[in-house]
């Protein structure tokens, strides 16, 4: 097996609990030259460390997947298979499927002990990603597929692989196989038809399917939107700000900044009387109508805008006096926005959520990060009514929850309001935290009180 010589710094990293070797971490001459993907073994000062799955492209060289040297290929597949069963019981025992949630996350890369791997359950679909030059090959991809198919319990099922287009162009991957990697659906158009089928040549394998929530039903296309789809960390953060909004008593008005397919808007929608949903896509907000044709008894009126979201704030900031608005259910683009303008009351909101994509993706990226978290808290705090809810959030891991904390407590000051924090959250239970990995400790939500 190749060797690769680390520095004293990056294995001092691995013993505390780490599992990344950066590039910058490597000693300059090495005795071999991995081959993309090739499984490694960790040395420094001659000792052996562990195996770890080698990247010739990512800034991450090396991720540790095994304090044992030398493991072979073999050996790393039958961990795979272990590993993914623990992670499959896990959920089962924190996010277990019920007729009111049946979406989660199966399979959490590093936090579950499977660098490069990750898996989200829709319902009846399950899609994939293998994130590295060594997990994207045809070996780990079978063996995954292989433990999925073992350890749920649902039928029918579909799994799909979806890239991370970023991810892919970083590490240099080819695309994934065409079709469904599993499918038990023989004919899956028009009709469905139980039993197993060839996941070579499925006949229309189904990519949409619907699934819940906290009750409320959405849709989920494999084929379109970002990443793996719906935002699932958030799921318990959803309930959480509906019912700080619904004891607040103040639930008249309230804005969704970054509503992507329209969660935070939708769950908000159960308790307000009126609900704007802002994102700068338009295939996002098609998305987040269609999921609010799927929820009828929702009570309040909601209005999707197309917007920027620093751009649709320091609009509402500097016109206060003005209230946008486009009836339920359609569009406004932002050039039309003085069309959509009503003089009779206020811009003010009982309740605002910012749920914006991470600002911060790589460190150097962090003080540019604080700087839009700020003015998007502060215009938010400038437009809350008295005793309104601001729920805000950063799923940025370069930005700490300390420094998000005091970024929001600098906004509180600029905007002269009394900001009470209620509850700080993180990420739902299906996404652990492991406390030698910070960067499984991205997300971050606080749901505050302003006066």
């Amino acid at each position: 097996m190749p060797t690769l010589r680390i520095t004293r710094r990056a294995a001092d990293r691995l013993l505390s609990g780490h599992l990344w070797v950066y590039r910058t971490d490597l000693e300059p001459h090495q005795d071999s030259d991995p081959t993309p993907g090739a499984l490694v073994t960790l040395t420094t000062a001659g000792k052996p460390l562990g195996t770890a799955i080698y990247s010739t492209a990512s800034q991450i060289a090396a991720r540790l997947i095994s304090p044992t040297p030398n493991l072979t290929r073999q050996q790393y597949l039958d961990d795979l298979r272990l590993r993914i069963a623990a992670a499959l019981q896990l959920r089962r025992e924190l996010a277990p499927v019920t007729a009111a949630n049946n979406a989660h996350r199966l399979i959490f890369s590093e936090a579950d002990n499977l660098p490069g791997i990750l898996a989200d359950r829709y319902n009846d679909l399950v899609l994939l990603q293998l994130l590295t030059q060594s997990t994207a090959q045809d070996d780990v991809r079978a063996t995954v597929v292989a433990a999925l198919r073992e350890g749920l319990d649902i039928e029918p099922l579909t799994i799909w692989e979806r890239p991370d287009p970023r991810i892919r162009e970083l590490e240099q991957l080819p695309p994934p196989p065409p079709g469904p990697l599993f499918t038990t659906l023989m004919n899956c158009h028009p009709e469905r038809s139980e039993g197993p089928a060839s996941p070579q040549q499925p006949h229309n394998p189904p990519t949409t399917t619907l699934f819940t929530l906290n009750s409320l039903r959405f849709t989920y296309d494999a084929s379109t939107g970002q990443k793996t789809g719906a935002f699932l960390d958030q799921r318990l953060n959803y309930a959480a700000a509906t019912e700080h909004v619904r004891a607040s008593g103040r639930a008249h008005r309230a804005l969704d900044i970054c509503t992507y397919q329209g969660s935070f808007a939708l769950h908000l929608a159960q308790v307000c009387d009126r609900v704007t949903g802002v994102d700068s896509s338009r295939a996002a907000l098609e998305a987040a109508d269609q999921n609010l044709t799927l929820n009828p008894h929702l009570k309040a009126v909601t209005d999707w805008i197309e917007a920027d979201a620093f751009d649709y704030l320091r609009h509402l900031d500097t016109t206060r006096s003005s209230v946008i608005s486009t009836g339920g259910g359609a569009f406004a683009a932002a050039a039309e926005r003085p069309a959509c303008l009503s003089s009779h009351s206020s811009n003010l909101y009982d309740a605002i959520v910012l749920d914006p994509p991470a600002f911060a993706k790589s460190r150097r990226a962090a003080e540019a990060a604080a700087r839009g978290y700020k003015e998007l808290n502060l215009r938010a705090l400038r437009l809350l009514t008295p005793g309104g809810t601001l729920i805000t959030n950063s799923c940025s891991h370069h930005v700490s929850l300390e420094d998000f904390t005091a970024i929001l407590a600098s906004a509180a000051a600029d905007a002269h309001r009394r900001v009470q924090l209620l509850e700080t959250r993180a990420a739902a239970p299906d996404h652990p935290e492991i406390l030698t990995l910070p960067e499984t400790r991205y997300l971050k939500c606080l749901i505050c009180r302003v006066d």
